[in-house]
C-alpha cells in the first residue's frame, strides 16, 4: 500500500474513529503481552520452483529491471474491501499466494537478482497494532515478518518504505509494458510439476463442491431463489477446502442455463428442468479448477434431455480423443464442432448439410453454441489470455499444458427454428485436460459425466 492510499483510508475512516491515544492509555495497552513462541520457518515447495520462473523472465528481459506489482485492495463499498487477490504473474513468479500484503512489489534486478518488498505488520512494538485498522496486528491478525516470509519464499525481502530509493526503478519494465505481460502470461502456458499438482488438489476439492451441489437440491426446489440455495452450497466448499472460487459461480437452471454467463442466480430450481452448473475452487496458491455439469434436478433425465446431453458429451469426447502433444490447440475446437454439426443436421436445424456447415463462411451450427471450446487453465479462470495467437490458438499442444474442454448445445426459450420441446434446454458439459508425453489425462473424470453414471451418482447422494 503507498502511502497516499493509507493516508487515504485514514482520513477517510477518521470522522467515526473512537481509538484512544492518551499517553496513559498507550503505556497500557503496549504491556502486559506474552512472549510468541519461535516457529521454525523453511521454504516452501514452490520457491525452487518460483525462482526458475524468474530466471525466465530476467533471461527474456536481459540487463534490464523488472517491476511486477501484487496491486492494492479494491474497494467495494467506502471503507470496505472485496477479498483480497494479487495480480496473477506477481503469485507465480513469487510463489505468494493468498497470504501476499496488498501493495507488495517483487523486483528483478539487471543482475537477476530478486527482492521482495511488502509492508510489514505493525506488531505490539508500535501503537499502529491497535491504532492502524490498515496494517495493525489487533485488525488484520498477525502476518509473517520480512525475515519469515524471506525464508519461506527464499527471497531477499526488504521493507516497502525502501522501494522508491531504489536506483533505475523509473526506468523499470513493469506489466504495462506489452512484451513482459505478453511473456509471463505465456511462462503460464506449460505447467511444472508443483502448479500440475495444485490443478489436481483445485479439482478435487470442486469435485467435494458438486457434490454439495446434489445434496442441496431438495432444499434448493423448496426456494424461491434454488439458483442461490446451489450457489451457496459450492462456495462453502470453495471457502472451506480452499481460499476462494476461481469465478462467480453460474448455477443456471431451465432457462438460465441458456444465458452463457447467468450470474445473477436467483431463479427457481423445478424438478422438471435441468441445471447447469459452472464453478471451480480456487486454491490458497491461486490455481483454479473451472468445471461444469449439467444435472438433471429431480435426479432423473427426461428423453428430450438425454439426447441433447448426450449429444454434447459425445463433442466432448471426440475433442478429447484428439488431444496430444504436437497437434494445434484449435484442433480441439474442430473436432468439437464436427459432432455439433452432424447432431443439428440429423435433427433438422441445419439449413445444409453438416459438411456445407463446417465451412468457414457458413458455421450455421454455431448459432447453438456460440463459444469456443477450450481455453487454458492455471491461476486465472481464462490462463494466459495475454499470450499472442501463435503461442495460443495457433501453437502446438506440448506436454503441461491444461486447458478446459467444454461444448455445449444452447436452446434458447424464444428459437423458432428448433422444436418447441428443445426449447428453453441449455447443456455444457466441462472438464480440465492435462496434455501428457503420450495424450491426454482429464483431470475432472473423477466426476461422473455420462447421463446414467450422473444419475446414479446423484441417486446416491439424495439418499443418504
Amino acid at each position: 500500500m503507498t502511502d497516499s492510499t493509507e493516508q487515504q483510508r485514514e482520513e477517510r475512516n477518521s470522522n467515526r474513529s473512537r481509538t484512544p491515544h492518551s499517553a496513559e492509555f498507550l503505556s497500557y495497552i503496549s504491556s502486559g503481552w506474552a512472549n510468541r513462541p519461535s516457529v521454525e520457518i523453511s521454504a516452501w515447495p514452490v520457491a525452487d520452483f518460483a525462482q526458475a520462473r524468474r530466471k525466465s523472465v530476467h533471461n527474456a528481459f536481459p540487463d534490464r529491471l523488472i517491476r511486477i506489482d501484487a496491486g492494492e485492495t479494491k474497494t467495494r463499498s467506502n471503507d470496505t474491501e472485496y477479498r483480497y487477490r494479487p495480480h496473477s504473474a506477481f503469485s507465480h513468479l513469487t510463489g505468494w499466494g493468498a497470504q501476499t500484503v496488498p501493495g507488495s512489489v517483487l523486483l528483478i534486478t539487471p543482475k537477476g537478482e530478486s527482492v521482495l518488498f511488502f509492508r510489514p505488520t505493525a506488531d505490539r512494538s508500535s501503537e499502529e497494532f491497535f491504532a492502524n485498522s490498515a496494517i495493525g496486528e489487533f485488525w488484520v491478525g498477525a502476518r509473517p515478518n520480512l525475515v519469515a516470509v524471506s525464508k519461506s519464499l527464499a527471497l531477499e525481502t526488504r521493507d516497502l518504505a525502501e522501494l522508491e530509493t531504489w536506483p533505475g526503478l523509473d526506468q523499470a519494465l513493469d506489466l504495462d509494458d506489452e512484451k513482459l505481460a505478453e511473456f509471463v502470461s505465456e511462462l503460464r502456458l506449460i505447467k511444472d510439476e508443483f502448479e500440475i499438482a495444485e490443478m489436481r488438489q483445485a479439482v478435487d476439492k470442486s469435485i467435494i463442491g458438486f457434490e454439495r451441489v446434489v445434496s442441496c437440491l431438495p432444499t434448493a426446489v423448496a426456494s424461491k431463489r434454488g439458483e442461490r440455495v446451489v450457489e451457496t452450497a459450492f462456495f462453502s466448499a470453495a471457502r472451506e477446502f480452499g481460499h476462494d472460487l476461481g469465478y462467480e459461480t453460474i448455477a443456471a437452471a431451465g432457462e438460465h442455463a441458456c444465458i452463457l454467463h447467468w450470474i445473477i442466480n436467483d431463479g427457481e430450481t423445478k424438478n422438471d428442468d435441468l441445471i447447469l452448473v459452472d464453478a471451480g475452487v480456487e486454491l490458497e496458491s491461486h490455481y483454479t479448477a473451472d468445471i461444469t455439469r449439467t444435472l438433471p434436478i429431480s435426479g432423473t433425465y427426461s428423453p428430450i434431455q438425454r439426447m441433447i446431453y448426450e449429444a454434447v458429451l459425445e463433442a466432448a469426447d471426440a475433442a478429447f480423443a484428439v488431444v496430444r502433444p504436437g497437434i494445434r490447440f484449435r484442433e480441439v475446437h474442430a473436432a468439437a464442432m464436427k459432432v455439433i454439426a452432424a447432431k443439428t443436421a440429423e435433427w433438422g436445424l441445419l439449413p445444409v448439410s453438416a459438411e456445407e456447415s463446417l465451412k468457414p463462411e457458413k458455421q450455421f451450427h454455431r448459432r447453438w453454441m456460440v463459444h469456443g471450446t477450450s481455453h487454458h487453465l492455471g491461476m486465472d479462470v481464462h490462463d494466459c489470455a495475454q499470450a499472442r495467437a501463435e503461442m495460443y490458438l495457433d501453437a502446438e499442444l506440448k506436454p503441461g499444458m491444461v486447458f478446459t474442454i467444454e461444448p455445449g448445445l444452447y436452446f434458447q426459450p424464444d428459437d423458432e427454428l428448433v422444436p418447441a420441446e428443445f426449447r428453453g434446454i441449455g447443456v455444457r458439459i466441462e472438464d480440465d485436460i492435462l496434455v501428457t508425453e503420450t495424450g491426454a489425462e482429464n483431470l475432472s473424470a473423477a466426476l461422473p459425466r455420462a447421463a446414467t453414471d450422473i444419475e446414479n451418482w446423484m441417486n446416491s447422494l439424495l439418499t443418504k
